[in-house]
Formats: structure tokens, C-alpha cells, sequence
């Protein structure tokens, strides 16, 4: 099965030999890609809505992987039991909606070892939540896919905790990314100041209290976006 971009770099986060539950399934390609390439022996496909669930389960059918796929509807993580999986897929999804995902299933947090999370907004509030705690963001990656930034991220349970961690910058673009001078985080943060900078100069006439409130807002982003780029250099 041919993967988007994204989804490859998702699919390559897991680790070999897992018992994967994909929560927000949708179509159930994930779970098809890794069980067909011997890297998952079992996975558990979960939805909150019947129709992706419906499809996903039509697309692992045709892939001859009924016996090796489950199909499961469940809103979030609360139809999962503690033993059925050791690496968890979060990925498509807002990372408020994400974050609230993690809470509804604290219960397993200790018991499953691997969380592989693909937030599509809300990034330094998925980053905070997980430091704050307790998971360790082991490997995290920047791409870029038809215009679009992604962030993949593998996050374990454990206690160890950088100083340099608990920073803006890190939050906001993440400790790894900036420490390996991640060049399509480069890109990003060029084009992220860049958009900053237009909008500053069109709130730069307003005189009204909501404008000089955002322009401080604005002002604010562009200092940790200068010091995510010094960082990179």
C-alpha cells in the first residue's frame, strides 16, 4: 500500500514488532501498511465514527487482513484495555483534541511504552502537556507535504528531564527539531516570520486597544521565532 509522506514518517516512527491501536483510524491505512510490511503483528483500528470505521474495515477486507486487523469503535482511548497494544498512533487531529485524547486514557499511560503522535495544530500546547507530564519526546520530525507542515513525534513514559526543555523555543518548535537544525523547520521559521512581519504591518495603523494587544501579541511570536533562528545557526 502506497503512503502519503505523512503517513510513512508515521508509519516509520513505530517500532518493529509492535501491537498497534490507530486511534482516529479513518480509512485504516496506517494499520494495513505496517501489518503488510511485517512490522505490527497485530493492530487494533479505532474510530469514534462508524463510516471511516465501515471503510477502514472494507480496505483491510481487501487487504486479506481481517484475521491480523480489529476493528473497534471507540471515542478516543476509552474502548482500549491495558494489554492489548504497545505503541499507541494519535495523528490527524488538532492537539487540544489530542491532549484530551492522552487525559481520557491516563490509565494506560504506564502501560503502554510507545505514543506516536502527529498533532496538526496546537503544537507547544502538545509539547508543554507532555513534558508537564512526564513523557520523554524521544524522536520528533519536521516534513513538509503538498504546502503543508507536519510534525511526527514518538513520546515514552519517564522522568528524565532537559533544563533546555522547559523553554518557549522548545515548546513552540521543538527541543530536537532545533537541535538538528531540522531544514524543513528552517523553511518554517522563515516563512513563519515572514507571515508575522505582513501582519504586523498591517495592524501597524490601528489605533484601537484589540489592535495594540495583538501587535504585542505579534511582537512576541517574533522574538521567539528570532531566537528559534539564531538557535538553528
Amino acid at each position: 500500500m502506497k503512503l502519503s509522506k505523512r503517513m510513512e514518517t508515521i508509519a516509520a516512527f513505530v517500532p518493529e514488532g509492535s501491537r498497534i491501536a490507530d486511534i482516529g483510524t479513518d480509512h485504516g491505512y496506517i494499520p494495513i501498511h505496517l501489518v503488510q510490511e511485517g512490522k505490527a503483528n497485530h493492530a487494533i483500528a479505532m474510530d469514534v465514527r462508524k463510516g471511516p470505521l465501515q471503510r477502514a474495515q472494507s480496505h483491510i477486507r481487501e487487504a486479506g487482513l481481517i484475521d491480523a486487523i480489529e476493528v473497534r469503535l471507540s471515542d478516543g482511548l476509552l474502548k482500549l484495555e491495558k494489554d492489548e497494544a504497545d505503541c499507541v498512533v494519535i495523528a490527524g487531529m488538532g492537539g487540544e483534541l489530542m491532549i484530551h485524547i492522552l487525559e481520557e486514557g491516563r490509565r494506560l499511560w504506564d502501560h503502554i511504552p510507545c505514543w506516536v503522535l502527529s498533532p496538526q495544530s496546537e503544537l507547544h500546547k502538545m509539547r508543554r502537556f507532555l513534558i508537564e507530564q512526564a513523557f520523554f519526546i524521544e524522536e520528533e520530525t519536521m516534513i513538509k507535504e503538498e504546502g503543508k507542515y507536519y510534525v511526527v513525534m514518538r513520546a515514552v513514559r519517564g522522568s528524565y528531564i532537559d533544563r533546555n526543555e522547559d523553554r518557549e523555543i522548545s515548546y513552540r518548535y521543538g527541543k530536537s527539531l532545533l537541535e538538528s537544525k531540522n531544514p524543513v523547520l528552517t523553511e518554517y521559521l522563515e516563512k513563519e516570520e515572514e507571515q508575522i512581519k505582513g501582519i504586523l504591518n498591517g495592524l501597524s495603523a490601528g489605533e484601537s486597544e484589540a489592535a495594540k494587544k495583538r501587535m504585542k501579541e505579534l511582537e512576541t511570536e517574533l522574538s521567539w521565532n528570532k531566537e528559534a533562528q539564531d538557535a538553528m545557526r
